[in-house]
Parts: C-alpha cells; structure tokens; sequence
C-alpha cells in the first residue's frame, strides 16, 4: 500500500512570493531524518536524530549545548507546526547546522510530513 502524502505549505523565509503547495513524502523525510551528513570541520557527522531523537514524542537534547528540545511529535506538542514562520525559521536553521546547507522545498515538505506522523 502507498503511503500518504500531506500536502504542506512552505513559505519561502522573507521573500515576497507566492507560498508553495508541495506534497510532503513521509517515508522520504523519515530517511532523511536519520541520515547522516558528515561536517566540514571534522567534527562527527549529524543527523536530525542528533538532537531529536527516533522517537519524536519524546524530548531530545541540543548535542553541542545540552539544551533539551520540547518533543517535536504534534500528537504531544500541540504547538508544533503551528507557526510558519518558526517553521521556516527552525528548518533554515537545523538544514545549515545539520546538513551545511539549507533544506530545498521538497526536503522540508518531506522533515514536515514526516512529523506529523508522529
């Protein structure tokens, strides 16, 4: 059976253009969720599991400052993708630290879709 996709709106950071319709592939951003990208400082490779964890409904833990992280699952974080712009604002700053670049838009549909299975 194929999985379902979510559709997910991206707004596209502070730039005046029309907001994006994408369909989200749940399975696609589970994959990337745990992939890991090696550093280009040599420090070990991350990954969204770094910090967040497998299991979304529980806490995780900032790897570099201890931080912990509200649980990300929406079904026990009600904030969760709630606000645009903190979406945006969170996946521009994860992608950069995480993968060393920004996330395209079918990525951040993918991380989005997959969430909200959780």
């Amino acid at each position: 059976m194929k999985a379902a996709r979510t559709i997910v709106l991206i707004v596209l950071g502070t730039l005046a253009l029309p907001s994006v319709l994408l369909a989200g592939d749940p399975a696609a951003g589970k994959a990337g969720w745990t992939k890991e990208s090696p550093q280009s400082d040599g420090s070990a490779a991350r990954s969204c599991v770094s910090c967040h964890g497998r299991d979304l409904t529980q806490p995780g833990r900032q790897v570099n400052t201890g931080k912990v992280i509200k649980p990300l699952a929406p079904s026990v974080n009600l904030k969760r993708l709630t606000d645009p712009a903190k979406i945006e604002k969170w996946l521009r700053r994860n992608c950069r630290w995480t993968l060393g670049r920004e996330c395209t838009a079918t990525e951040k549909a993918d991380f989005i879709a997959y969430i909200k299975t959780q």
